[in-house]
């Protein structure tokens, strides 16, 4: 029997929903690209993440501004660094990731998404000095292999006669915007608590996007009618990939580390592939699922280190 004056039953509570937040977290960020392939034609991509930025940041203000008014000295110290981490997470990485979503799958656009820890890798190679061992050179290769057999949909004549899907080649865009903001977080990390920065993050990025998406609004996609069919999605964005992702992927890093929580990554595309299948119809192709063996044999054996380089920092969560 555990003596519970001592507290020892704590950390097992704290493990089992580590646990419980990181088997969730994945299945929100495959939620993400699953609502967002079946809202795109009603919500512009620009509106899609811009409004669910406001929302999130909307929720999170009464418990974050606090912090950020009490840091301010430091936020305008760090503010050139901040704004670049910005850019590339809440701004850049959201948006493409929408766009993505007009002309390729929901799958498609989960297992592209699966490879952040490749790229991030390469970046913090190039960027950083990183040294990258053999076996970590093998699974980077096989990941990179299995992106293109995704992309080109297991036809080689779709990459020799540059036919490739749109959506496809901007969720590649979006991922390197994510291994970017990763390799500057390690390289400028700013020394705010989480919430302080999270919610920094997100009104500095949602500031980044409202002249884009002003933009946009006047002249190409215009705007969108609000209901039931499209304030839903906006809602489920901001909350449960947005919100709940970032807390429980920071409280699974902290409380079991960023190795084991990493493994959990990889039920990104499988949730994917079952809820694209159950709610757009989407089938699996041979492709997919070459493609996507290569991707996870090439994540495990690039990611055997033990501190993985694109763990992300626990001031940081991952964004989806």
């Amino acid at each position: 029997m555990a003596d519970t004056s001592t507290g020892t039953r704590l950390p097992l509570s704290a493990n089992a929903l580590a646990y419980i937040g990181l088997v969730l977290t994945p299945l929100f960020w495959a939620g993400n690209a699953v609502v967002a392939r079946g809202t795109v034609a009603e919500i512009p991509p620009l509106s899609m993440s811009f409004w669910r930025w406001v929302i999130a940041l909307a929720i999170l203000l009464p418990f974050g501004l606090p912090g950020v008014l009490r840091h301010r000295r430091v936020i305008r110290q760090h503010l050139g660094s901040m704004l670049a981490l910005a850019l590339f997470s809440v701004a850049a990485f959201n948006s493409l990731l929408y766009y993505a979503a007009i002309t390729t799958t929901a799958t498609n656009i989960a297992l592209i998404n699966a490879t952040i820890p490749i790229f991030v890798a390469l970046l913090a190679w190039l960027m950083l000095g990183d040294r990258t061992r053999p076996i970590q050179g093998l699974g980077i290769v096989l990941a990179l292999t299995g992106i293109l057999i995704v992309i080109a949909r297991g036809q080689w004549s779709v990459l020799t006669g540059l036919e490739a899907q749109p959506g496809d080649l901007i969720m590649v865009g979006a991922v390197f915007c994510w291994g970017l903001f990763s390799v500057l977080l390690r390289r400028q990390a700013v020394p705010l608590p989480p919430l302080t920065f999270l919610t920094a993050q997100i009104l500095l990025g949602t500031l980044i996007i409202l002249p884009v998406y002003l933009i946009d609004l006047t002249w190409f996609a215009g705007g969108f009618s609000l209901s039931g069919d499209t304030a839903w999605p906006l809602v489920y964005f901001a909350i449960f990939p947005g919100i709940l992702a970032y807390g429980f992927w920071n409280h699974g890093v902290h409380t079991i580390g960023p190795g084991r929580a990493a493994i959990f990554m990889y039920l990104t595309p499988v949730y994917a592939s079952v809820l694209a299948g159950v709610f757009l119809g989407e089938s699996l192709g041979v492709f997919h699922i070459v493609g996507g063996a290569l991707i996870l044999a090439g994540l495990l054996l690039a990611t055997r280190v033990k501190r993985p380089a694109f763990a992300p920092s626990t001031s940081s969560g991952r964004p989806s």
